[in-house]
């Protein structure tokens, strides 16, 4: 009846109209009055009120309320009212036909009243939490609340503290009235005839006296229960909060390989105002309680864990809403944002100053351990300072640090052959707020990691340019295999290959802006050739990848690391290839073997694009031209880098190169490459291509991939430029025997063959 008992005080204050939408003819006032309890206790919420099966349920409900009705109105000893709710019973028939619409009515009105309570304490009444982005993996080891649990648990603990406070005031009542029979129990004199009236008065008196007293013990003890039932269901809500908002931090975390992240935080702080509200409202229960009953243990208990939840609630919500750059250069400039989901609400009006200071892995270790700020400064921090500013149109607390800049750093002792470009630090956030109800300021500390509340995601310091790609390289191997809840910042020295791959493609996509991933068969050669085993088809999905394989060695036979290579393919595919990949005119990564199993049989002027694995930032045409003796050759154009697509396009290099004709498997290049045309190739000469057989059984297979989708019966033959005098070639010779050794000599038996069983049969 407690939600009854809040609602009667608000009845005064809605409009008329407000009324009549909150209880309908169909289902007056009065039924909601007189039969408050009964209402309350039933499960209206497990109703589905589109189930039909549930119209038994539903319909003995119906019939209960209309018999208490009746009783409430035989009990009654006003006429007219007796009359009305004799009334109002017999009209509750119209829900004999659809019992449902019946439960529908009295949940929606129970809604109602939660919401308009609900506003009158502060509440927002729509709260509801984001579910976590599909994105995040089901091995983050974090829980999040379903939204609709959440704030049912958050509005139980409101109507809990309501409760408390109805029991307070109606204990306050019964001690008011226990006071007054006592002080006229002792102004009356006693008698010495108990038959005499005021003798008996007398006895009546004190009886009243002793259920007064009993009453008063009963609802002081009801009051104390409640108090502990609403502390617990505090302290479990707050443990569902802060779990979400780890969620929120890790998935920030992941955020940096390329995985989706909702970076809203109205709902969390929505709830940790809720939550704030609800420790102030039993914070002041507890010290009224107090007074009444001073030197009790229990209630020193309970205020303990109030203080003890307040502290962490205030800790947690200061948060890094916009991280600094993970790889930050000496002498240059960036920015951070850190903001305070409760700002406004325990500091309204007040400056607050935060200060940031930059530390290194071992003293954020030692933070999370000891939880002291460290003394030692290991970098000249500018523009370290910020001031905690509420902006009313967004309704948050936020701290911008504009212009900051490492001026140096102070490097830790290397281990090994552990570079500068390893070290990992990081930003140490702190401030000081003074609790209201506390007798003494404490500090706060915040961070984006998930269990220490001090730090932000790991930085590298470099301090030339030329350290960058590097510095990114420890980045993406923190973000992408460190745990939640770790030690900072470790991370394990090795990870299955499938994590790699997992890693690899989230951060492709991301960073070249596009929806498509890499295939099975580029993840496959990026295997080959991190673990240099290039004539191996086997499944390399849980072969452990090193760090020093990802970019401390560098690859056979070349210069630069795993890293750095394919680093540079994406920067590539970023700035100059980003339509050619996502319309999938590019394969991508392909090895030699592969590459030998899908051009062989097609005929002269077959090609597909494939980035360089030899050089750096490189994409190069493979095709498949005459050979001598008869015989075919698949040859390579030298690889065109940046600088190469920055001066003439690809799509006018292609164009230009007449001994291409067809993109593999076989779409005419005129009509695939059309719209990448701009007229700025070398038009000197020209020739007609070499034309395509149109025998279907020419060995033309269908991939996977999805450029290989396109219809090649809706391009027209066409004609081609020369090459113009740029073109260079890197011939690969491979006779006609080397084809027919290895892959079975009539075409039509490979057109049901899968290219990686294909690949099997020749390293075999």
């Amino acid at each position: 009846m407690a939600l009854w008992t809040q609602m009667t005080q608000q009845l005064q204050h809605l409009t008329t109209q407000m009324l009549n939408e909150l209880y309908p003819e169909t289902f007056p006032l009065d039924i909601r009055h007189y039969l408050a309890s009964w209402i309350e206790e039933q499960g209206w919420e497990n109703f589905d009120v589109d189930n039909v099966e549930q119209e038994p349920q539903a319909r003995m409900l119906l019939e209960q309320m209309m018999r208490l009705l009746q009783e409430v109105a035989l009990q009654n000893p006003n006429v007219v009212e007796k009359v009305k709710l004799q009334h109002i019973s017999r009209n509750l028939g119209i829900f004999q036909q659809q019992p449902l619409h019946l439960v529908r009515t009295v949940r929606d009105m129970l809604r109602k009243e939660k919401k308009i309570i609900l506003a009158r304490v502060g509440m927002h009444p729509n709260f509801q939490h984001q579910p976590m982005h599909q994105g995040t993996s089901a091995s983050n080891n974090t829980v999040q609340l379903p939204r609709d649990d959440a704030k049912i648990d958050v509005d139980k603990l409101v109507l809990k503290v309501l409760e408390i406070q109805n029991c307070r005031q109606t204990l306050y009542q019964l001690q008011e009235e226990l006071n007054w029979e006592k002080q006229e129990a002792e102004s009356v004199p006693a008698g010495q005839n108990e038959m005499e009236p005021q003798n008996s008065d007398k006895v009546a008196q004190q009886n009243h006296i002793k259920q007064l007293e009993f009453n008063c013990s009963i609802c002081a003890k009801k009051r104390l229960q409640l108090l502990q039932e609403a502390v617990c269901a505090l302290e479990h809500c707050q443990s569902c909060l802060l779990h979400r908002i780890k969620s929120w931090r890790w998935e920030q975390h992941r955020a940096t390989i390329g995985l989706r992240f909702d970076d809203n935080l109205g709902p969390l702080q929505t709830w940790c105002e809720q939550l704030l509200g609800v420790n102030g409202n039993l914070r002041q229960e507890v010290m009224l309680v107090k007074e009444d009953h001073r030197g009790d243990l229990e209630f020193h208990t309970l205020e303990e864990s109030l203080e003890r939840l307040l502290q962490t609630l205030i800790q947690s919500s200061l948060l890094v809403d916009k991280q600094p750059p993970q790889v930050i250069k000496t002498q240059s400039k960036f920015s951070t944002t850190v903001r305070h989901l409760l700002g406004e609400k325990i500091a309204p009006g007040k400056p607050v100053l935060l200060k940031a200071q930059i530390i290194t892995e071992a003293q954020a270790r030692n933070l999370g351990q000891q939880g002291i700020v460290p003394n030692e400064n290991v970098g000249d921090l500018i523009n370290s300072t910020a001031i905690l500013e509420h902006n009313t149109s967004s309704k948050s607390t936020c701290a911008t640090f504009r212009n900051m800049s490492i001026r140096k750093i102070k490097r830790a002792d290397r281990k090994g052959s552990e570079s500068v470009t390893e070290e990992k630090f990081a930003l140490l956030f702190t401030t000081e707020l003074t609790i209201t109800g506390c007798e003494k300021p404490y500090t706060i500390q915040t961070d984006s990691l998930f269990c220490f509340q001090t730090i932000s995601l790991p930085v590298v310091v470099i301090v030339h340019g030329s350290q960058e790609i590097n510095a990114m390289a420890t980045v993406i191997w923190d973000c992408a295999f460190s745990e939640p809840n770790r030690i900072p910042f470790v991370v394990p020295e090795r990870v299955p290959w499938k994590q790699m791959c997992d890693a690899l493609s989230s951060k492709f996509m991301s960073e070249v802006q596009t929806e498509r991933a890499l295939d099975r068969y580029n993840l496959h050669f990026l295997a080959q050739k991190i673990f240099d085993q290039p004539d191996i088809s086997e499944d390399y999905s849980n072969m452990p990848v090193s760090w020093a394989q990802f970019n401390k060695e560098v690859l056979p036979g070349r210069n630069f690391t795993f890293w750095q290579w394919f680093e540079g393919v994406i920067d590539l595919t970023k700035k100059c290839l980003k339509e050619y990949w996502s319309e999938g005119l590019i394969f991508g990564f392909i090895g030699k073997q592969h590459l030998h199993v899908i051009l062989q049989n097609k005929p002269h002027g077959i090609f597909l694009l494939r980035f360089s694995d030899s050089e750096m930032g490189g994409i190069t045409i493979a095709y498949v031209g005459p050979g001598d003796n008869g015989g075919r050759r698949i040859q390579n154009i030298q690889p065109f880098t940046k600088k190469d697509l920055d001066s003439v396009g690809l799509g006018d290099r292609i164009l230009d190169i007449n001994c291409i004709s067809h993109v593999y498997p076989d779409l005419p290049k005129q009509e695939v490459f059309k719209k990448f045309f701009t007229g700025k190739g070398d038009p000197s000469t020209s020739s007609p291509n070499m034309p395509l057989p149109a025998d279907p059984s020419s060995g033309i297979y269908q991939m996977g991939s999805p450029f290989h989708n396109m219809n090649p019966e809706i391009f027209p033959s066409h004609s081609s430029r020369a090459t113009p005098p740029y073109m260079q070639e890197h011939t690969m010779s491979v006779p006609e025997s080397v084809f027919s050794s290895t892959i079975p000599s009539n075409p039509v038996d490979m057109e049901d063959m899968d290219p990686m069983d294909i690949i099997l049969q020749i390293c075999q």
